[in-house]
Formats: C-alpha cells, sequence, structure tokens
C-alpha cells in the first residue's frame, strides 16, 4: 500500500540527483552536490543557491557525484541528519550533522511528518574503484509515497514497489557522453516505470554537470535525454504522467 503523506508535499529538482522534499513538517534534500565543479565535472547550469536548513539528508551511494564532502559540510548542522548505508557512517567522520543513521534496505526512520524508507538500488557500492575496495550497499528512498531512486540499474525487483510510489525521481542518463553498468538510460528508466506504475516520473540525473571541455562538443547531452525519455514512456509506461523539470524548478505534488 501507499504510505500515507501529509498533504503539500513539493520536490524542487536541484540538479544531477539532489533533489529537495519539503513536506509541512520536513525539509529532505537528497544526494547533495551544491559545487560549480565536483572533480572533472563542470556545473552546465547556474549553481544551485543554498538549499538552507534542512531536517534530514539521505545518501544513496558513495561516489563523488552523490557524495560530495564539501557540499555536505554546507547542509550539516547539528539539527540535521544524515542517513546512508549500513558501515559507510565514518565517511561522514568531522562532519558536524547531529545524528548519523545508517539503514539497510527495509530499515526507516521518522524526519519530523514524513516516514522515510531505505529500498535497494542496483548500482556499483564502492567509493572509488580498484581491487580491495569495500563494496558497500546500494540505496533508494520513499519518502512517504515519493521514492527518490538513487543510482540504479534496472531490476525486476523493482515491481515490488508497485502500489507504493506515488512519484518517482528516476535517474535517466548521467555526466558523460555514454553510460556505464549500474545506470540507467531513457528507455531503461521508461521500463522501470513500466515495473512501478507511479502516478507521476520526474527526470533526474541529466543535463546539471559534464566532463570539463565536452560542452560546448556535446550541448545535444543537456537536453536530449528527457525528450527521449518521454518518448519512451509513450511505449512502455503511457498511464504515467511525466514531469520534466529544469535544474531549480519545483512541482507540487499533492
Amino acid at each position: 500500500m501507499i504510505e500515507p503523506r501529509p498533504a503539500g508535499v513539493r520536490v524542487t529538482w536541484v540538479g544531477h540527483a539532489t533533489v529537495l522534499v519539503e513536506t509541512p513538517g520536513a525539509r529532505i534534500i537528497t544526494d547533495p552536490v551544491l559545487r560549480h565543479r565536483v572533480a572533472h565535472l563542470l556545473r552546465q547550469v547556474p549553481d544551485p543557491p543554498d538549499p538552507g536548513p534542512v531536517d534530514a539528508v539521505l545518501l544513496s551511494h558513495l561516489h563523488h557525484d552523490h557524495f560530495d564532502k564539501p557540499s555536505l559540510r554546507t547542509v550539516a548542522n547539528a539539527s540535521t541528519t544524515a542517513i546512508l548505508p549500513t558501515g559507510a557512517g565514518h565517511y561522514l567522520d568531522r562532519i558536524p550533522f547531529g545524528r548519523v543513521l545508517e539503514l539497510r534496505a527495509g530499515e526507516s526512520v521518522t524526519i519530523g511528518d514524513a516516514t522515510v524508507r531505505a529500498v535497494p538500488a542496483w548500482h556499483d557500492g564502492r567509493r572509488r574503484p580498484g581491487p580491495g575496495v569495500v563494496e558497500h550497499d546500494t540505496l533508494g528512498y520513499l519518502i512517504g509515497d515519493v521514492w527518490f531512486a538513487g543510482d540504479t540499474d534496472i531490476d525486476d525487483d523493482m515491481a515490488a514497489l508497485r502500489g507504493q510510489v506515488d512519484v518517482a525521481l528516476i535517474p535517466i542518463w548521467g555526466w558523460g557522453t555514454s553510460l556505464g553498468p549500474g545506470h540507467l538510460d531513457p528507455e531503461g528508466a521508461a521500463r522501470a516505470m513500466a515495473l512501478v506504475q507511479p502516478r507521476v516520473a520526474v527526470p533526474i540525473h541529466w543535463g546539471t554537470f559534464l566532463p570539463i571541455g565536452l560542452g560546448r562538443r556535446y550541448p545535444g547531452l543537456l537536453v536530449e535525454p528527457p525528450l527521449e525519455f518521454a518518448r519512451h514512456m509513450e511505449k512502455h509506461a503511457p498511464s504515467v504522467q511525466v514531469e520534466t523539470l529544469a535544474p531549480g524548478d519545483s512541482l507540487l505534488v499533492s
């Protein structure tokens, strides 16, 4: 069954996998990456404003374009809870969150008036590539009935979410000219929506970052993924409403 949620939930896509979900009693941000440059990646859209105080930060996995320590320091304070996969809490040492909670898929916590439940994602859980590196779980999260999918490939087990998701925040691309394993392209994202059958799909994880020097060479990467996603949705999940946002735009979902 769909988890009840308060009325008046607003979703703001900040860019990449960073989404601010606001309920009347909680402000929750996902995978905050708020800088202009992260390693070799440059933001191709205006830098986001300070999101303001948040009650919780949801971290899906440890890759640098999702787990950016300078951005985490920006949102951390004594009133903020950080939530991340089990065993990864030590990566937040010296970042002044008031509380750090490690979750496995299926576990939940209450943040203000919102229930946050960790769900599986299908992705590489290492902080960096290479032999001997610990691989942690990768997670998505249900914030009531809003599903933040994290970074994930398609998997038949996504069908277990059907009936629990009203709004899906679904990744449809990445930050380069191609995708490696563990990611959804526009067609894969549409097939995932066919499995889950939310009421609304909001495409994320596209059109924000590109490697230095690629912005002028590949401008289509900043506009084409959601158009392809919408086309594939017409075939695979025509009953699902697609709401495409630009970075910084908001959607009132209830």
